[in-house]
């Protein structure tokens, strides 16, 4: 492995907290600050049988590509060898090499709107299919008004081709999403998904009764038109009279913080905090509820109880239950991207998603047939476990390497990385 720092190795990790599907009941959960449900509200946790190792036992080559950032949200490449970097704050970067050494140069774009507080600010960031011509991309920022929190919303910008520059073309592509003044849950990451759509997954902002309001755009896995900021074709409730309900696929979510594209199958996986048990990881599956409701169905709308389960199967029979999820306590799973390419061998095809609390990476193996909603094997690289603190963004790069930013908020950097 080469990394900017060493320690002993470790062997992998594996974990057994995979939830099923179908099953009606669970293990209880632990004591919480008020009577807890079960984990999962009643989905069963099958743990698969342990490996003593990775996908491969192979290890990792993990290269800091370039430093001194702070709170770096997401990347998204531009073409070439050039990426670009959000961070929280609002500043954008351009990364001009894909390898150590890299050059770092700011980007002029006007985000002096970016409302940076608590978990808001200037967020996920994804580049157009077409992007190395056309220069387009849309991020996700929380908006203010003269220090007043308006919404979070998508903006559209076109690059300059010498990357010295971006301009907004529309702003807001999509507004109108919730945001919490503390900046509470303001999750927003947008994927293009391979048929040219936009999926953004957004945060409940911590409002009781935003999740199941599927007139609101928080606590949802959106599925817009980039074009136009308008619902994509074949939305699951294009016939709505509301035009928030339009732009909806999935509802019912907590705070979602990546959607990634399932190569092969087109499928969404989305990566989700939970509260202080279950986080999830969860099929994208238009139309469908997940569960989450803390406002019990309108029992306690003025509140917001975390005591209820992520995925309400009592309450809301038909919701999706978990692919994963990871029990107690949470990891604070963050971004999310499939491993892809020959280079990656039988490591092909795993979801590569990145913990802030739990200062790791985990794989995870998505089952086939009868299991292709389940994850089926997850191991932890000791590469990645707890060697750069927080890790956050999730991308993968066009020469088939994975790509982290770290989330410390102080000399965060950019991680490149590969098999060995």
């Amino acid at each position: 492995m080469t990394s900017s720092r060493s320690r002993p190795a470790r062997a992998l990790l594996t974990l057994t907290a995979l939830l099923a599907l179908g099953l009606a009941a669970c293990s209880e959960g632990p004591d919480r600050t008020s009577a807890a449900p079960a984990s999962g509200g009643g989905a069963g946790a099958a743990a698969p049988p342990s490996t003593p190792a990775g996908p491969t036992g192979t290890a990792l080559r993990v290269e800091t590509v370039a430093g001194d950032f702070a709170n770096p949200w997401d990347l998204a490449f531009v073409g070439g060898d050039r990426m670009l970097v959000t961070q929280r704050d609002g500043s954008l970067s351009l990364v001009t090499g894909l390898g150590p050494g890299a050059r770092v140069t700011p980007v002029a774009a006007d985000l002096s709107s970016v409302y940076a507080r608590g978990e808001g600010g200037l967020m996920g960031i994804a580049a157009a299919p077409d992007v190395a011509t056309s220069g387009s991309f849309v991020t996700c920022q929380t908006h203010q008004d003269g220090g007043r929190p308006v919404d979070v919303r998508v903006v559209s910008w076109r690059l300059s081709p010498d990357g010295t520059r971006a301009d907004r073309v529309q702003d807001p592509l999509v507004g109108g999403l919730p945001v919490n003044p503390s900046g509470r849950h303001s999750g927003c990451r947008p994927t293009f998904a391979p048929d040219g759509m936009l999926l953004v997954g957004t945060g409940d902002t911590a409002r009781a009764t935003i999740p199941q309001d599927r007139g609101s755009l928080g606590g949802k896995v959106l599925r817009i038109d980039p074009a136009t900021g308008g619902p994509a074709p074949g939305n699951p409730f294009a016939a709505s009279g509301s035009a928030a309900e339009r732009l909806v696929s999935g509802y019912g979510h907590r705070n979602v913080q990546a959607v990634a594209i399932q190569p092969g199958t087109g499928r969404g996986w989305s990566a989700e905090h939970g509260p202080d048990i279950d986080d999830e990881v969860n099929v994208v599956i238009p139309g469908s509820n997940y569960g989450w409701d803390p406002a019990q169905g309108g029992e306690s709308p003025g509140g917001y109880d975390e005591s209820v389960p992520m995925t309400d199967l009592d309450r809301y029979p038909d919701a999706v239950p978990a692919a994963w999820s990871s029990g107690d306590p949470t990891e604070a799973i963050s971004g999310a991207a499939f491993l892809d390419g020959p280079a990656w061998g039988d490591m092909a095809g795993m979801l590569a998603v990145s913990a802030q609390k739990g200062e790791k990476l985990y794989f995870m193996r998505p089952g086939t047939g009868a299991d292709e909603n389940r994850i089926v094997e997850v191991t932890v690289p000791p590469e990645l476990d707890g060697e750069f603190g927080r890790l956050r963004g999730a991308r993968l790069g066009p020469d088939g390497a994975l790509y982290l930013t770290s989330d410390n908020g102080s000399d965060d950097v950019i991680l490149r990385v590969t098999r060995a």
